[in-house]
């Protein structure tokens, strides 16, 4: 079965690749990029919460320790399926083919945004995510100072790593928590992975405290939108506004409102109700939920920035999305979930 899926997913990807080189470079790289930072962001966040546990302790960790260590091991790969975005930068980000403004106040943005050091640094994320992958997935025993220090390294590079590859989408915008929020996107969707891969009997025990760790990134994601929203809302600065003019329209006020309900509002009400959170079947319902709304989030985070792109074009979010998907399913190793379970 599974040389099939193999042969399907190329064919998959070659045509898409070829549609988005015919029909427009730029939209099927915007949707690339938003389904390689949603795949990438699940592995490493639940790499993340592996150091997490590997610090604070619990049997919570011991459940998912296994499955979430298996999925790390195809992080490297992940890594790999950048490449087309950096062959693409200068049809996807603006600032690559201006000349530096000469602005004292705009020296420092120039030097950052220059192609070579901007290839630079993203290799240097790439490799350091690749390396920390390995080490952890190979590592004999556990070790609380291996984790402190991976977590340290994870979420400062996760945080440059998103003003890079997505807020410079719109160079002339920042935001200081936009980086804490793509960290705390990434550790939800890590979660909901692991609850999704472990086996259902072998973490029934632990389903509450996996679901109050669920709960608790749901706040803390809904916190960090809300206040980087407030915070630019109540100083109505130009520069700082013009992210959210972008999303202004009626498509994606829609989104936003829907990501509102599906990502904070619905799982805050399943996570509150104690029930709900002893019920493998709705835990694993809502753990999908949770990552289609992640998905979601990078799309709103990234599409709706890259400049010029046309609505025709947002066919190629949920294709890349499906192709990426594909891609997955064929690399994974048969009989693995089985295995997952009986280890996890």
């Amino acid at each position: 079965m599974r040389a099939p899926v193999v042969i399907i997913a190329a064919i998959a990807a070659a045509a898409l690749a070829w549609a988005g080189w015919r029909v427009d470079l730029r939209g099927l790289l915007a949707g690339w990029l938003a389904a390689w930072w949603f795949a990438t962001g699940a592995l490493l966040g639940g790499l993340a919460n592996v150091w997490l546990h590997q610090l604070t302790g619990g049997a919570w960790g011991d459940a998912i320790r296994a499955p979430l260590l298996r999925a790390a091991r195809w992080l490297p790969l992940a890594c790999l399926l950048f490449l087309p975005v950096l062959l693409g930068m200068h049809a996807l980000y603006p600032w690559v083919d201006h000349q530096p403004s000469g602005k004292p106040e705009e020296a420092f943005r120039d030097w950052w945004l220059s192609p070579g050091f901007f290839v630079a640094r993203s290799i240097g994320y790439l490799m350091l995510w690749s390396a920390l992958a390995w080490v952890e997935t190979h590592a004999p025993r556990r070790s609380a100072g291996r984790a402190a220090a991976f977590l340290l390294l994870y979420g400062v590079s996760v945080g440059l790593a998103a003003v890079d590859w997505i807020m410079s989408l719109q160079p002339h915008w920042y935001s200081s928590v936009f980086g804490w929020l793509a960290g705390a996107g990434q550790l939800l969707a890590g979660m909901a992975l692991a609850v999704l891969l472990a086996d259902r009997e072998a973490i029934r025990a632990r389903l509450p405290d996996l679901g109050n760790l669920l709960l608790m990134y749901v706040l803390v994601w809904g916190y960090l939108s809300y206040s980087q929203f407030l915070v630019i809302w109540a100083a109505d600065l130009p520069h700082e506004i013009s992210w959210y003019l972008r999303r202004s329209s009626a498509l994606w006020q829609t989104v936003a409102w829907l990501l509102a309900a599906v990502h904070l509002v619905a799982p805050l009400a399943l996570l509150l109700a104690r029930r709900a959170k002893k019920a493998p079947r709705i835990m694993g319902m809502l753990s999908g939920g949770l990552l289609g709304a992640h998905l979601l989030d990078c799309w709103w985070l990234v599409l709706p920035s890259v400049e010029g792109l046309r609505l025709r074009a947002l066919w190629f979010a949920p294709a890349t999305a499906l192709v990426l998907a594909a891609l997955a399913m064929a690399v994974r190793r048969p009989g693995a979930a089985r295995e997952e379970g009986s280890h996890a």
